[in-house]
């Protein structure tokens, strides 16, 4: 088993991970409403590329071209049986990149969710979302990936499927849902109910947070929310781009270089360990984010109204757990804030 991801997190305070795939993806051509995954055979100088833009731009990890390469979400383009072989396609180009990079840099698996809503609101038992989960997690091992990465779920019992997968493959792995729903994932899971989610896995990501949503002001505050439990287990932080606008006929995320570069910063003072980008987030942001990571130094953790003034507004009043005034738990439970 790969331990590359444990050993720059036991050597560095913080790793930068990389940006959207799919914002880069449309840049490069695909078309809306196209299975991304399928490019890792027709297009693979293109996937080359989009992990090349990541590492020459300084993070230390990067996330594979399999976000969708389950059998539920390849079913929609007649690919449901090669969920396997896509995966494995992914993370072959991916090592390719990494292994040419010149430093340790991390092949991370993505593995995203099912689109299938879990038993008992939905009709996807339990068994057959590790089923699928684990057919993605052992072609992502196939093709070489150090880490698997679990992204942008919303129900916890996805999220518990999912782990039991990375169990049977044998992999060490991370795992991040999306707050995007006034503090709180789709399925109602907040900050703190996603710490008690992770204690509660008998095999627990290396390390746990949160990605896309909505603005990066929002994920900062549900990364305060983790940092107030007081958990110990590396945090991440991947949030967009700014807030996504329709220009012109696409979709446009607002997010300067400048902004991301403080939304890192930021992030790190949090008590984020991997800080990353998610739509909307291009290789001119992450060298933006490299660079502020590296030069400016390490502060308290930064207030609600610091993270306001500096990045924006939030979308909601709360943070999901039912305080209006906007704070994160840390403030409810009396600590001091920093």
């Amino acid at each position: 088993m790969t331990q590359v991801l444990q050993d720059l997190l036991s050597k560095r305070d913080w790793l930068l991970a990389d940006g959207a795939t799919g914002t880069n993806l449309f840049n490069m051509g695909l078309a809306s409403g196209d299975a991304p995954e399928l490019w890792n055979e027709t297009e693979q100088n293109k996937i080359r590329a989009l992990y090349a833009g990541a590492v020459d731009a300084g993070s230390d990890l990067f996330l594979t071209n399999t976000f969708g390469s389950n059998a539920s979400r390849l079913r929609l383009h007649d690919a449901g049986h090669r969920a396997h072989e896509l995966s494995r396609l992914g993370a072959e180009l991916a090592r390719e990149v990494a292994d040419a990079a010149g430093r340790p840099v991390v092949v991370a698996g993505s593995v995203g969710p099912t689109g299938e809503i879990m038993q008992p609101v939905g009709t996807l038992s339990h068994a057959n979302a590790v089923e699928m989960f684990h057919e993605q997690a052992e072609g992502l091992k196939a093709g070489g990936a150090d880490v698997l990465w679990v992204e942008t779920i919303s129900a916890p019992e996805e999220y518990r499927a999912a782990a039991e997968a990375f169990a049977l493959a044998d992999m060490p792995w991370c795992g991040t849902m999306s707050f995007d729903t006034a503090g709180r994932t789709m399925m109602g899971v907040t900050s703190s109910a996603m710490v008690e989610l992770v204690d509660s896995l008998p095999n627990p990501p290396v390390a746990f947070g949160a990605n896309c949503g909505t603005g990066a002001s929002d994920l900062l505050r549900t990364v305060l929310g983790f940092t107030a439990t007081g958990t110990e287990r590396a945090i991440i932080a991947k949030g967009n781009a700014g807030i996504p606008k329709y220009v012109d006929g696409h979709i446009h995320y607002d997010g300067t270089p400048d902004l991301m570069a403080r939304y890192a910063v930021l992030a790190r003072d949090a008590g984020a360990r991997i800080i990353g980008g998610c739509c909307g987030t291009m290789p001119e942001h992450l060298k933006a984010m490299r660079e502020a990571l590296e030069t400016e130094p390490k502060s308290s953790a930064p207030t609600l109204d610091l993270i306001v003034s500096e990045i924006g507004p939030f979308s909601s009043d709360n943070d999901g757990t039912g305080d209006q005034s906007g704070a994160p738990k840390r403030e409810r439970r009396g600590r001091r804030r920093a």
